[in-house]
């Protein structure tokens, strides 16, 4: 029976929430992160930590959630049918950025551990997570440097192993209602155990943590290169109609979000990765061989972006 240090994955993910929101702290330059800590009345909680209006951080999330319980939920179970019955612990860290500039992408990050057990059989383990991009006005240099720290992150683990997540993210980022991928991806990986990948606990831990630390090694330079840029109105409005995607995709699609609600979690967390505004406008198409256009004709399609 392998090792499991549940308390070691509790410290790495509260650590790198520490992390992140320093340094997102410190490129914002004008607001901290709020922090408000909370129990879940079935077991666990959390620790959220919410920016609103700073100067470049228009809303951003990062959350750090530890729930448990005695049976796993529909949305768990319907992927793995091995789990029904079975009692689970889950933690991980989640966040969403959202941007005040229409010139710097939106940006996600998940990293996250599921233990689900059962008297007198061997505990299921396994890993989850990734990061992925969403530009509004995209920039080929920033879709090949977030590429390229998404294969950093993976290299160290075998030599198709940035393919193979990368393929994932691209796929597991569309919504199906629209025909449309949400973004430029990055990584997505899920069920990352011995039984799916060879590796050992530790191997499995180490990737993730090797994930969840390239994501803001990833978003930094690029928040940065872009925060100062002026913008326009009618680029401004732009980007709050193509956040409209972003909301349809994690109220619709997104197995997280069914998961942290169908657990009993705390709503104000599970949605806090919605933006402060937001909206759609009917049946509205941008102007041919503009830059809106370009969005979805070029950009929001799957493509090898080391190699653009």
């Amino acid at each position: 029976m392998q090792n499991i240090n549940i308390e070691e994955v509790q410290r790495y993910l509260l650590d790198l929430q520490q992390d992140i929101c320093q340094q997102l702290s410190a490129e914002d330059g004008e607001k901290s992160f709020i922090e408000d800590e909370w129990q879940r009345p079935q077991g666990g909680g959390g620790l959220t930590r919410v920016i609103e209006n700073g100067a470049h951080i228009e809303k951003g999330g990062v959350n750090y959630s530890y729930v448990e319980g005695t049976n796993m939920p529909a949305s768990a179970t319907a992927h793995r049918p091995e789990l029904e019955g079975r009692s689970f612990k889950a933690m991980g860290v989640s966040l969403v950025i959202h941007p005040k500039n229409p010139h710097v992408p939106t940006s996600h990050m998940n990293v996250r551990f599921f233990i689900a057990e059962q008297k007198g059989q061997e505990p299921i383990w396994w890993f989850g997570g990734g990061f992925d991009l969403t530009p509004y006005y995209a920039d080929k240099e920033d879709c090949t440097f977030w590429h390229q720290q998404a294969k950093a992150a993976c290299d160290p683990f075998g030599e198709h192993c940035y393919e193979k997540y990368k393929k994932w993210c691209d796929e597991y980022f569309y919504l199906k209602h629209r025909d449309e991928h949400r973004g430029i991806g990055g990584l997505f990986f899920d069920d990352l155990n011995t039984e799916s990948t060879g590796w050992d606990f530790e191997q499995c831990f180490a990737f993730m943590r090797s994930v969840g630390d390239h994501y803001i090694k990833a978003y930094r330079p690029i928040l940065a290169k872009h925060k100062n840029k002026p913008y326009t109105e009618d680029e401004r409005r732009f980007q709050l109609y193509r956040r409209g995607r972003y909301v349809e995709f994690n109220l619709v699609w997104d197995r997280g979000t069914l998961f942290g609600l169908q657990t009993g979690g705390r709503t104000e967390s599970i949605l806090m990765s919605l933006p402060s505004e937001v909206c759609w406008r009917y049946n509205w198409q941008p102007e041919a061989g503009s830059r809106e256009a370009e969005l979805t004709e070029y950009y929001l399609k799957p493509k090898d972006w080391l190699n653009p």
